[in-house]
């Protein structure tokens, strides 16, 4: 005897979820640059100093500068977000991808503040760079082949780090947040070598 039908895993799909997220922000965004364009930044753009609009912190990395933005980080996020969430739950999946994007944008921040004006940043792309890290690192190939080299901790370490930098480095270009990049990375290359979302089942 069937108990009754599950629901499909699509319906209940963080990735998918982040998706609607994405596109509700944005929408937020476009009315409110309706009315102001300036109201928008201030609600929605991480911009320092953060402690004046701690929200954005968050807000800012589900925001999007324009249809494009939105959808190149969509289109990466859709590559690498169905592989990581079959291996955890949905509200491991949100937590992750909030805390590691709102690490990267401070990072952006606080980085390009040290080195020259302080940038303002918006987008999921840090966060969207950790579930990448994480893929690539928390994989049984990466692992057996890291296994195989002559390498300490620290080598290994040094070596997620120059490969976080070489990945960063593909996408730079004018008005990309290269910092968010690589902290996104790196965060989750990290989280990924400790198995950080493994649920102990995997699907």
């Amino acid at each position: 005897m069937q108990g009754p039908p599950r629901r499909s895993e699509s319906a209940r799909s963080p990735t998918l979820e982040t998706l609607v997220v994405f596109v509700a922000v944005f929408g937020a965004q476009s009315l409110v640059g309706l009315v102001s364009q300036s109201l928008a930044t201030g609600l929605f753009v991480l911009a320092p100093p953060v402690e004046a609009r701690p929200w954005t912190l968050l807000v800012s990395v589900y925001a999007h500068a324009s249809v494009g933005h939105l959808v190149s980080n969509a289109a990466v996020l859709v590559l690498v977000g169905f592989a990581v969430e079959r291996v955890t739950t949905r509200w491991r999946f949100h937590a992750f991808f909030a805390t590691v994007g709102m690490a990267a944008g401070l990072a952006q921040v606080v980085v390009s503040g040290v080195v020259g004006p302080a940038n303002a940043v918006l987008g999921a792309s840090g966060a969207v760079f950790g579930l990448l890290g994480y893929l690539l690192a928390g994989n049984a190939v990466t692992g057996a082949v890291l296994r195989r080299l002559p390498l300490g901790e620290r080598g290994r370490l040094a070596l997620l780090v120059a490969f976080a930098l070489g990945v960063t480095l593909l996408t730079a270009r004018p008005g990309v947040a290269l910092v968010a990049h690589f902290t996104g990375f790196v965060l989750g290359g990290l989280a990924g070598r400790a198995h950080l979302l493994r649920t102990g089942v995997e699907t």
